[in-house]
C-alpha cells in the first residue's frame, strides 16, 4: 500500500557564500540536484538562498517519486504562492528537467483518491498506461516547467 507524504519547503534569504541546506525525511543530495534543476533549468536563484525541506510526520523517504513533490515545494515558497492542498504530486526529476515515470502508479493514485485528493500531477510517461478507473483528475506532465505552470495556473 502506497505511503502519501507532506513535503514542506522554506527558503531563507542566506548571509554566506555558500549557502545551507538542511533536510528531514529526505536525502541531502536530492535537495541539491533539484535546486540545480530549478535553478539551471527554470531560472529560479536558489543560490542565494538557505533551503529546508522537511518531511512531515518524521517519515524518511527515499525514493525518487517524491522528487516532483519536493521541486514544486522549493517552487511554492520561492513564489510566495501555496501549492493546491487537494492535489498530489508525484514524479521523478531528471537532471534536463524532464519527469520520469514511477513505479506502481495506478495504486498511488487508487489511494491518492481513496484519501480525498481531486487532482493528481503524474508523468506524462505514466498517464499513457493507466488502465483502471481513477475518479479524479490526472493531469500528465513531461517537464518541469509544465508542472509549475499547471499548479500555478490557478493562482494567478
Amino acid at each position: 500500500r502506497p505511503l502519501l507524504v507532506e513535503v514542506q519547503a522554506l527558503l531563507s534569504p542566506t548571509n554566506f557564500a555558500a549557502p545551507k541546506r538542511e533536510t528531514r525525511g529526505v536525502d541531502y543530495n536530492r535537495i541539491s540536484l533539484i535546486s540545480a534543476v530549478l535553478d539551471r533549468r527554470l531560472g529560479m536563484e536558489f543560490g542565494k538562498f538557505d533551503i529546508y525541506v522537511n518531511v512531515a510526520g518524521g517519515v524518511s523517504i527515499q525514493e525518487p517519486a517524491v522528487d516532483l513533490g519536493i521541486a514544486l515545494a522549493m517552487a511554492s515558497n520561492y513564489k510566495d504562492t501555496p501549492c493546491d492542498y487537494d492535489s498530489v504530486i508525484m514524479g521523478e526529476v531528471g537532471l534536463g528537467g524532464e519527469i520520469r515515470s514511477i513505479n506502481q502508479i495506478e495504486n498511488r493514485l487508487k489511494e491518492s483518491e481513496r484519501l480525498g485528493f481531486k487532482r493528481a500531477i503524474i508523468p506524462k510517461s505514466n498517464f499513457t498506461g493507466l488502465t483502471g478507473k481513477i475518479n479524479m483528475e490526472i493531469i500528465p506532465v513531461s517537464f518541469l516547467k509544465e508542472a509549475l505552470e499547471t499548479v500555478f495556473a490557478k493562482r494567478r
